[in-house]
């Protein structure tokens, strides 16, 4: 008798926070001795500008089997598509030498969509994660939806989302509500204690001190991002006393403009302000235990901060249409509405309340499910997929 193939189940991964949340993953399978994990990173992975991140990867123990050099030469939408165009050609390149039996993609990134669409063509079935979200105010959200017509297997955050994949003609059976896996790892990661974080980020973190990260609205046109960018730090100035800690946005469109402005933000109010081109995955969560809040328009501080007990001020209209915890305050993009909200969320009541506020998002054996639907579903099955009336 000879030894069963192992399954090669290939993970693509493009950024700092979609590397946080596949970690546990790859390496829950990776236990399986039938099962060969292959990382395949690129775009912002690859970018020095934003930390060059694939340096985490192999810290965490993966050297990529593939790296897909696809940065942007700007951040306009003209420079997305081309750079998008790159990936499809590289990913069908790496998915071709690798032959992976399956490939599992998260969330909504463009990039994620050319993973999607080279998989596609070369018959590799889609794993794919946190599906049947809405976050309006950018152009993700499309690109949320046509990923999801292009996978079999599809773990969602919610059993609202798990109908929403399966109102788009997905079959029941194929789509499995597992709770967030950022907030699995809040709940199960070991975090770094106070001296150590601080020692490492080189800032003071306490209850005086916020985590900021905005990215661009992609797909708002009746406010220009550098004016969003002002009405908050001007909103932010209203409180002296706060210390800042400013992490670079994704390389959306306009995401340059964002860090451009963030730095010189921080360099007239030294005092106050440091700026982090990225956390990772580990310092933010870790991050969370002592800071007062998060201020911006991250999907994380929906997702995964409630469950940290602590307030998120969420701006408008980035994340429009996800679901949120009551710890989560929504407010529109003036002065006067984010300091209103970030009042709010420092008040004593507010914070008492952030501490005991459920999560949709969560489920106690996320990973578990995880990995039980992947290795649970014959790789024959994922590649027969068929629209389900």
């Amino acid at each position: 008798m000879t030894d069963m193939k192992p399954r090669k189940i290939a993970i693509a991964t493009s950024t700092r926070a979609d590397w946080g949340l596949l970690s546990p993953i790859a390496h829950a399978l990776r236990t399986h001795r039938s099962v060969e994990v292959s990382v395949i990173a690129t775009n912002m992975h690859l970018d020095p500008l934003r930390g060059h991140t694939v340096d985490e990867i192999i810290a965490d123990g993966f050297t990529p089997e593939a790296c897909v050099e696809m940065t942007p030469s700007d951040d306009t939408p003209e420079a997305a598509a081309e750079a998008m165009g790159r990936c499809l050609s590289g990913m069908a390149a790496a998915l071709s030498k690798i032959s992976p039996d399956e490939i599992i993609i998260l969330g909504d990134r463009f990039e994620m969509l050319a993973v999607a669409s080279a998989a596609t063509l070369l018959r590799i079935p889609i794993v794919h994660i946190a599906g049947g979200a809405i976050s309006e105010g950018a152009v993700d959200d499309n690109i949320r939806h046509a990923i999801t017509k292009l996978s079999s297997l599809h773990l969602t955050e919610t059993e609202r989302y798990r109908q929403r994949v399966i109102s788009m003609g997905e079959d029941p059976q194929m789509v499995v509500n597992t709770g967030a896996i950022g907030v699995y790892n809040i709940m199960n990661l070991e975090l770094m204690n106070r001296e150590e974080l601080e020692e490492s980020v080189g800032f003071i973190l306490d209850r005086d001190t916020l985590i900021v990260t905005m990215h661009p609205a992609t797909t708002d046109d009746t406010t220009p991002t550098e004016i969003s960018v002002r009405q908050l730090f001007d909103a932010l100035d209203r409180f002296p006393e706060l210390r800042l800690l400013i992490t670079y946005p994704n390389n959306d469109a306009n995401g340059s403009v964002i860090i451009s402005m963030i730095d010189d933000y921080a360099s007239r109010h030294a005092d106050r302000v440091h700026v982090i081109p990225s956390l990772g995955r580990l310092r933010y969560l870790s991050a969370l235990q002592f800071v007062g809040a998060v201020v911006g328009n991250s999907s994380s501080g929906i997702v995964e901060v409630p469950s940290a007990g602590i307030p998120t001020v969420n701006i408008r209209p980035r994340q429009n249409g996800r679901m949120a915890a009551d710890s989560v305050i929504t407010c529109d993009g003036d002065v006067d509405s984010i300091a209103e909200a970030i009042t709010t969320a420092l008040s004593d009541d507010f914070r008492a309340k952030a501490k005991n506020t459920p999560n949709p998002y969560f489920k106690s054996d996320t990973l578990q499910l995880m990995t039980d639907a992947i290795l649970g579903t014959p790789v024959e099955r994922l590649k027969h997929k068929k629209f389900h009336d």
